[in-house]
């Protein structure tokens, strides 16, 4: 009878163990880390992470180029800028006027309203004015 206790006691002592690491593991993966309402699983293969960014398109990449250079220089220099692309490559042209809009109301959020209408010019319909009138 000893010998039988002693080796059930033995297959607990190895076993206990790994059953306890194990649930405990599957407690912690099932536990809201993140706050929110929706219940998450932490588990490595629930997302695809090799998906590709989409490419972005000439004209996020103009104007994206142009804010910075709204904020680093003045709005003049970007809208000089955004008429040499539009002359350059005409595909843009029919972009020109959305990104004209973006540069008034970015030029508002930066130098205000009066100032940033002075910045206006004759690029793409007086798209500019327009964004700087919104904004305002």
């Amino acid at each position: 009878m000893t010998h039988t206790a002693r080796r059930i006691g033995r297959t607990l002592a190895l076993v206990l163990p790994v059953v306890l690491v194990l649930s405990g593991t599957l407690a912690v993966t099932r536990v809201n880390w993140a706050g929110t309402s929706d219940s998450q699983l932490l588990t490595a293969s629930s997302e695809d992470v090799s998906v590709r960014a989409k490419p972005r398109t000439p004209q996020d990449v103009l104007r994206d180029a142009l804010l910075v250079e709204l904020q680093e220089k003045d709005p003049g220099t970007a809208l000089t800028h955004l008429q040499r692309e539009v002359e350059r490559r005409p595909s843009l042209a029919q972009h020109c006027m959305s990104i004209a809009r973006a540069l008034g109301r970015a030029a508002v959020e930066q130098y205000g309203p009066v100032k940033a209408q002075s910045f206006s010019r004759p690029v793409c319909d007086t798209s500019f004015a327009a964004g700087v009138a919104q904004e305002s």
